[in-house]
């Protein structure tokens, strides 16, 4: 009996790499895209990804750059997102108070083709600091699955969309975070109540579990004034 070939993914990433290198078609200097995006390209299990990517570190065809990472404060207190907003401004005894806005079922067809559906739970919130201002505004989708589709029935546990999440079994795991300015559109700044055009920071942040199951896309619009994004580059000697 001929038994059937034994396909080595691993060497097969590693090849198509190295091929990539050689031909110039990844440079010097360039990032390579994340390893969520590289995994679903080669079809290939985050494991598999990492094993290649490793083999390419060891033969001194990629470095990688120890301890990069950005990091969101609030007036200059490091804010850990991996516990949600909430949680890292009350850890940090920040007198913020957090008002829902929205939280109800969507349709947005659009996601379709990135998340593999189009019904959503969307939650909205604003924040305001100790002497009344609004510093925040943040909206958040997740999707419409499974015990989820009750969420705006029986609303958040704790007032924290991560515990919520959690109690329903979606832990983050990894993801992607985007920061950068815009000038507030007519409806974000009566929101806010600031003048349309005022400059805020803009956080996007896509998060997906253990699993590789997405769990939240959340869309930030931070003060300045309040918020800083501090990136730390190297490790400390």
């Amino acid at each position: 009996m001929i038994r059937p070939l034994r396909i080595d993914k691993k060497q097969q990433v590693l090849d198509e790499l190295v091929r990539r290198i050689e031909n110039g078609l990844m440079e010097d200097g360039v990032l390579l895209p994340g390893e969520h995006r590289l995994a679903q390209e080669f079809k290939v299990s985050r494991g598999t990804l990492r094993e290649a990517l490793a083999e390419l570190k060891r033969r001194q065809d990629i470095a990688s750059q120890s301890g990069v990472g950005s990091i969101v404060t609030f007036d200059g207190v490091v804010l850990d997102q991996r516990s949600g907003w909430a949680q890292a401004l009350a850890d940090n005894g920040a007198l913020i108070n957090t008002e829902v806005l929205r939280l109800e079922a969507v349709t947005r067809p659009d996601l379709l083709p990135r998340f593999g559906t189009d019904q959503f739970i969307t939650l909205d919130r604003r924040r305001r600091g100790t002497d009344g201002t609004l510093v925040s505004l943040e909206r958040s989708l997740m999707p419409a699955t499974g015990d989820l589709e009750g969420l705006p029935r029986v609303g958040l546990i704790d007032d924290s969309l991560t515990i919520t999440l959690a109690a329903y079994g979606y832990i983050g795991d990894h993801g992607d975070q985007w920061i950068g300015a815009e000038p507030l559109n007519a409806e974000d700044a009566e929101l806010l109540g600031r003048p349309e055009g005022t400059v805020f920071l803009k956080a996007l942040r896509t998060t997906y579990d253990r699993q590789n199951r997405f769990m939240e896309q959340v869309e930030s619009l931070l003060d300045p004034v309040h918020f800083r994004l501090h990136l730390q580059i190297g490790t400390s000697k």
